[in-house]
């Protein structure tokens, strides 16, 4: 009886306690019951709550790890290729504002006896430091503004050979103007001298009046005229010599109709006329030839006269003398330079 009892209680305890271990393994997995990697559990890599877990963590760990090192490296050679580039413009920009500093000197160093020109080289010498201030303000990472700057440094520099060419071509022409002014005056010396017996004779015309009834005259000048009748100074385009005058006011003076002439003299000191119109004055005695004459009505008021030569041929450069005579005295004289 009692040893049914214990074998009854024997078995019941023995399937309570299978009952207890199968109720926990699928809830609560340890070691001892097969649950997570243990060291004889070959599939525990493949368990939801095993180690497996922390390989992941340290391969996505060194992968992000090199991302960030490449992102390093590609942002240090940008900086380095950017620092690069930075250090090219600012030698850039330096050699523009050295070279616009040279020219700057250039200009200082530029000067000419002309007054347009000076005017003209001040304006350019103001361009030149302004664009120097614009340089200076301006960053060399600024590449558009260093390029225009550059055109603008080569339009003041060919400026500049301009005025250096305009310089040198006008002291040139003044030079020779110079030359052929100081020639022109020792040929009409010359002239004068081998003339000299001629003019003195006409000369002799103004002792024939008494000196309150000369008749006097002002305002004496002659000039080149075109075929147009236009002004020049021009040897080659001069067709006439128009000597202008005027008679003074002389109540003293006779009256009435009277002779006015000119005697032209060339370059060279020939007395220049009018072939198709030959004029002619008495010098004493002696029938003179005359380069033109005209007749005026005198009344004993002021009166203006021009005289015109024609027909002369070709004229040359060089000063021309007119003399100006009434059939009884000299009215006087100029110079005409013709170039």
């Amino acid at each position: 009886m009692i040893e049914r009892r214990i074998h009854r209680f024997s078995r019941s305890s023995d399937a309570g306690a299978e009952q207890s271990v199968s109720r926990r393994t699928p809830q609560e997995p340890t070691i001892e019951n097969g649950g997570g990697k243990g060291p004889e559990d070959p599939a525990g890599d493949d368990a939801p709550y095993g180690g497996g877990g922390n390989g992941g963590a340290r391969t996505v760990m060194v992968i992000l790890i090199g991302v960030v090192v490449v992102l390093i490296g590609v942002l240090a050679y940008i900086w380095v290729s950017k620092q690069k580039l930075v250090n090219e413009l600012d030698e850039e920009k330096q050699e523009l504002t050295q070279k616009m500093l040279e020219l700057q000197n250039d200009y200082k160093d530029l000067s000419s006896d002309y007054a347009s020109i000076n005017a003209q080289l001040d304006s350019s010498r103001e361009e030149v430091n302004q664009l120097i201030e614009r340089i200076q303000k301006t960053e060399a990472t600024n590449r558009a503004a260093i390029r225009r700057y550059e055109k603008e440094l080569g339009t003041l520099r060919s400026i500049m050979k301009s005025y250096i060419v305009q310089i040198d071509s006008l002291n040139t022409a003044n030079k020779k103007l110079k030359a052929d002014v100081a020639s022109a005056r020792r040929d009409l010396s010359e002239s004068q001298k081998k003339n000299e017996e001629l003019t003195q004779t006409v000369g002799d015309l103004s002792d024939k009046v008494a000196a309150g009834s000369v008749i006097k005259a002002r305002g004496i000048y002659m000039e080149g005229q075109r075929k147009n009748g236009k002004k020049t100074d021009r040897a080659r385009d001069v067709v006439t010599l128009a000597t202008h005058l005027s008679l003074i006011e002389n109540d003293l003076a006779p009256k009435g109709p009277m002779m006015v002439y000119v005697l032209v003299w060339d370059a060279e000191g020939n007395l220049l006329v009018n072939p198709e119109q030959p004029v002619s004055m008495m010098s004493g005695e002696e029938e003179v030839p005359v380069s033109a004459g005209r007749e005026v009505d005198y009344n004993g008021s002021e009166v203006d006269i021009v005289l015109y030569l024609k027909n002369m041929g070709k004229l040359n450069k060089g000063v021309y003398t007119v003399d100006i005579y009434t059939d009884h005295h000299k009215l006087g004289g100029t110079e005409l330079m013709l170039r």
